[in-house]
């Protein structure tokens, strides 16, 4: 059941939808630091990967995934993952800002990367890490479960794609969450969350995913950042958390892009962030409510609104979607292709979300 009141705990699992044979795609989880890993390896499982084995440096968070994921094994270090010649890909969720380092590892060792979001923390790891893909040929992929990971945007994507609103013109992205508190306040996130060099900063961070969909949805290959500010309104305790953050992006295809992120979303809220994406296209409109439906408990997330020339339809997709990133990501390191997504996608999001964040213009609380 997926956790309603911690995002770091958001670890959907769909219907199992196989793409291989049993055995013949094998991977492993490296860095267990974020809770994003359980829905990373629970969509590769239920697309027909065998999870062969496990390890993190901290014991605490190894006993926490062998109770979820019991079939796998304790590998007694990092090195005997990287030398099995069985796996295939390496899935990890370890501190934002040695993502890049591990990634280098697992493509050095002959196989594919698979990271949560953020990807890197600086403009110098993505260089490193796209210097990496190119002398290995190995995939650098990356866990942008807000779009990959969420049926309403999926179902949406599909709209799209079929040209249910016309051509694409902006994208505007709300990217609440619940903060909590960090372990030495009696709350569960951990220390290294509050500290910018190791998360990377709130548009780095959360602002990735964002980035991604204005990406995806307008169909751009590119853009320019063209404002981006951050905050820290209410929480002096952790001087260098940002708790809130904005960014307005001009693709090169003209289109346009903005979206807020922010720590902000009530205890009272049924939900730990209430994500909202807004499409507008030349022909109509769609709204995702990607989590739930404000004011109706119980009514689950998938809710897709949309209106054109022929119909104004709210479509609840919760269950009837499911995840088809998993299989394609499967099937595109057996066959090396790009299905799933392609590398320059996963890193220009990654890229424009840290020039968003090195550029942003803080706003004091006055």
């Amino acid at each position: 059941m997926i956790n309603v009141s911690d995002g770091a705990a958001y670890a959907p699992k769909g219907k199992p939808n196989a793409v291989v044979k049993p055995g013949e795609f094998v991977f492993a989880a490296l860095g267990l630091y974020h809770g994003h890993i359980y829905g990373m390896c629970n969509g590769l499982i239920e697309a027909g990967g065998i999870l062969k084995s496990y390890y993190d440096p901290d014991p605490a968070y190894r006993a926490a995934f062998a109770r979820q994921f019991p079939g796998a094994k304790a590998a007694a270090s990092e090195d005997e993952i990287l030398g099995d010649k069985e796996i295939i890909l390496v899935a990890g969720a370890t501190k934002t800002n040695e993502r890049c380092a591990l990634g280098l590892k697992v493509m050095a060792a002959g196989k594919d990367y698979f990271t949560d979001k953020a990807p890197l923390t600086t403009l110098e790891q993505l260089a490193e890490a796209r210097e990496a893909v190119k002398r290995t040929g190995k995939k650098y992929a990356v866990y942008y479960s807000e779009r990959i990971h969420v049926e309403s945007a999926v179902f949406a994507g599909d709209l799209v794609e079929q040209g249910a609103i016309g051509r694409v013109v902006q994208v505007i992205g709300f990217g609440p969450h619940r903060l909590g508190k960090s372990v030495r306040d009696g709350g569960n996130r951990p220390e290294w969350f509050f500290v910018k060099k190791d998360y990377g900063g709130i548009l780095c961070d959360i602002g990735s995913h964002n980035v991604e969909q204005i990406l995806y949805y307008t169909g751009a290959k590119d853009g320019t950042v063209v404002k981006s500010q951050i905050a820290n309104y209410a929480h002096p305790q952790y001087p260098e958390l940002d708790d809130f953050g904005d960014c307005q992006i001009v693709l090169d295809n003209n289109a346009s892009g903005y979206f807020r992120v922010d720590w902000f979303t009530p205890d009272g809220l049924q939900m730990w962030g209430d994500g909202r994406l807004f499409i507008l296209g030349t022909e109509g409109y769609i709204e995702q409510r990607k989590y739930m439906n404000f004011g109706e408990k119980g009514s689950g997330g998938g809710h897709v609104l949309l209106a054109n020339g022929k119909e104004e339809t709210h479509y609840h997709v919760e269950g009837k979607v499911g995840y088809p990133f998993f299989g394609r990501l499967i099937l595109d390191c057996l066959n090396r292709t790009e299905t799933a997504m392609t590398q320059d996608h996963a890193f220009k999001a990654a890229e424009l979300s840290l020039i968003a964040q090195r550029d942003a213009v803080v706003l004091e609380r006055k």
